[in-house]
This record gives structure tokens, C-alpha cells and sequence, in this order.
């Protein structure tokens, strides 16, 4: 009898853990909302490819909302169950197409991008947003934060001349109310060039916070905004 118990005892808590497991890949601190210049990423040794709908709008576009911990590793890939399926967003699709575009080679209609984000970053906060409500916090964030209004005010535009990094930053917090993160990529000739903006969000999607940590990496004190 005490070896069935036993038995019993080791399904039980291999069940427990195997729960425990999954609600811990729910369990998150915060968003990087994360718009791309897409005049750097196709100024690169890379360049890039329109989708079939067209050269997009001059415009930063959405990259992803990444779910991540304040010690600054983030969980991915959290629920192989639950892939990407357009019909869930068909309402949203023309949306996305203008403002989260694939610029990827070869040219394509941005399903794999959106796949991709989906299943590496959306299931890991899946206990917050369903499929839809992903997308559409995503396009609402953007709409709440219009980037290049808030550098053009400030008098950076995008005409392939160099600024200063602290400007854009100071720039980007006037407008917004929260201290951006700033990637750099180098165009085709090696010079620094303003790439994605990160902001962070809480872990219900619903506002901007100050981030808790930034991501590595930085740019240099004068970088390029290259057209588009």
C-alpha cells in the first residue's frame, strides 16, 4: 500500500510542478512596447523588402510588446498550443498592415512577422491579453504615442542628419510623459543611425510606466535620422 502511495504522491507533485511551471511563464513584470524607424532598418548593408501592400507609410512602425522581468530576461515561446491564427484578427488586419509592417526579404503580407511575435512573445502573456486583445493593445499604444510628431516638434526630423542622443530622448519624454530607450543599428557606411524605441508598459497593457531596466547596449552621443 505505501508504495502506491508513494506513487501517488510523486504524480501528485509532478502535476503541481507542471502547473506551476506554466503559471510562472505567465507571470511577468512589465512590457517593452517596442516602434521601429523604418528608414534604418532599410538602410543597412541588409536594406529590406516592402510588403506586398506597398511601400509603407513614413512612419515608425510596431516591432512587438515583449513581456519581461525587472531583472531584465524575459520569458518566450510560453504556449506551443495556442499559434497564431489570422482569423482572430481579421477586424485588426488592415490595421497592422499600416502600422505593423513586415520589411523583411523577400517581400510578403506580414503574417509571419505577426506569427512570429505572437508565438514568442504574445503566449507569454496570455494570462492578461487573448490573441486579439494582443494586437489591439499593441495598435492602441501606438496611437497613444506618435513618436514622430514628438521628434518633428522638437525640430529632429528625418533628413539623414545627425542629433544629439540626449535631444531625442528629452524630445520623446516631453511629449510622452516616459524616458525612451534608444537602439542604434549602422546604415550601409558603418555611421550610427536611430533604429527602434523602446517604452515600457505595465504588465496589463493598459499604460506607459518608467521602465524598471533598460536593455543593453547604447548609441553613440550624435546619431543619424535617416529618411524613408
Amino acid at each position: 500500500m505505501e508504495s502506491k502511495y508513494s506513487i501517488l504522491l510523486s504524480l501528485l507533485m509532478l502535476q503541481c510542478l507542471s502547473l506551476l511551471c506554466v503559471s510562472q511563464s505567465q507571470d511577468f513584470d512589465f512590457f517593452y512596447f517596442v516602434q521601429q524607424w523604418p528608414g534604418s532598418y532599410c538602410d543597412t548593408k541588409q536594406s529590406c523588402c516592402y510588403p506586398n501592400t506597398g511601400k509603407p507609410t513614413a512612419d515608425f512602425g510596431i516591432h512587438g510588446l515583449w513581456p519581461n522581468y525587472k531583472d531584465g530576461s524575459y520569458p518566450s515561446n510560453c504556449d506551443p498550443n495556442n499559434s497564431f491564427n489570422q482569423a482572430k484578427i481579421l477586424d485588426l488586419i488592415s490595421n497592422m498592415q499600416k502600422n505593423w509592417p513586415s520589411l523583411a526579404c523577400p517581400s510578403s503580407n506580414s503574417i509571419q512577422f505577426w506569427t512570429h511575435e505572437w508565438e514568442k512573445h504574445g503566449t507569454c502573456s496570455e494570462s492578461v491579453l487573448s490573441q486579439h486583445g494582443y494586437f489591439d493593445t499593441a495598435l492602441s499604444l501606438k496611437g497613444k504615442t506618435n513618436l514622430l510628431e514628438a521628434l518633428t516638434s522638437a525640430g529632429i526630423n528625418p533628413d539623414g542628419n545627425s542629433y544629439s542622443l540626449v535631444n531625442i530622448k528629452n524630445a520623446i519624454k516631453g511629449a510622452i510623459g516616459y524616458t525612451p530607450w534608444i537602439e542604434c543599428n549602422v546604415d550601409a557606411s558603418g555611421n550610427s543611425q536611430l533604429y527602434q524605441i523602446y517604452l515600457c508598459v505595465d504588465n496589463s497593457g493598459s499604460d506607459l510606466i518608467e521602465c524598471p531596466v533598460f536593455p543593453k547596449g547604447k548609441c553613440g552621443s550624435e546619431i543619424e535620422f535617416p529618411s524613408f
